[in-house]
């Protein structure tokens, strides 16, 4: 596997990544209206946009094996860790482990002392074993629609 800085190329394949992801990986915790909310397929076109902008702007790394995009994660220069997906067919094999030692590092570089996200549900026992903490559970509204989620951080060494 490598981890590689993201390129604007990327950007199609790394939106189909997310809503593959959310659609069959977190359907185990989430019903198909939050998932709807949660990634709107309807809106695909508005993401190409949006994201572009904010993955340029984080600190944005890329997971492939043989050439395909098999995940990815990006950090605010605040250290907030913003995304992370990883395709639904190399769950459990390292790769969000490596993408997240990956940005650790980098934040690390920068001098930040702590790393915060928000945690799905599926996503909270991972990041308990990557060692952040429970801040709080939360309610987010997407399309009318609530999703509860883990606001998390971690100390950085």
């Amino acid at each position: 596997m490598e981890i590689r800085a993201y390129q604007e190329s990327d950007i199609s394949q790394l939106i189909s990544l997310f809503y593959e992801t959310v659609h069959f990986v977190n359907k185990q915790h989430y019903s198909q209206e939050q998932l709807d909310a949660w990634a709107p397929k309807e809106e695909k076109t508005l993401k190409l946009d949006a994201w572009s902008t904010s993955l340029r702007q984080n600190i944005t790394y890329v997971a492939e094996i043989n050439g395909y995009i098999v995940g990815f994660s990006d950090m605010t220069l605040e250290g907030h860790l913003d995304r992370l997906y990883v395709h639904r067919d190399f769950q459990g094999q390292g790769v969000a482990s490596a993408l997240v030692n990956k940005v650790e590092m980098k934040a690390r570089e920068l001098g930040l002392h702590e790393m915060d996200t928000e945690a799905s549900i599926t996503a909270r026992p991972f990041f308990e074993r990557q060692g952040y903490q429970l801040m709080m559970k939360q309610s987010v509204e997407q399309k009318g629609v609530l999703l509860v989620n883990y606001r998390m951080s971690k100390k950085l060494i």
